[in-house]
């Protein structure tokens, strides 16, 4: 029975962690500045739009309450 449980946690852990592609289509503009915004805090766009949406989702009072943590910045650690 518990790994039944165990399985089931990890089958939503997994969920979590996966990452949604979404397609933007953005006004230059918008995006160039986006861009300079994001390297001044040494981020990608993607991570960048990320870390504003959850901020103006959590302004809102909006934010899901299953959603996992930012992924951490830099290279992903390899798994062994």
């Amino acid at each position: 029975m518990s790994e039944q449980i165990d399985d089931t946690a990890s089958a939503a852990s997994r969920r979590r962690t996966e990452r949604k592609p979404v397609l933007l289509r953005l006004d230059p503009a918008v995006h160039e500045a986006l861009a300079r915004w994001a390297a001044d805090d040494l981020r990608s766009l993607n991570a960048h739009i990320e870390m504003l949406l959850r901020a103006s989702l959590k302004r809102a009072g909006r934010s899901p309450r299953d959603a996992g943590p930012l992924p951490r910045r830099g290279r992903p650690v390899k798994e062994r």
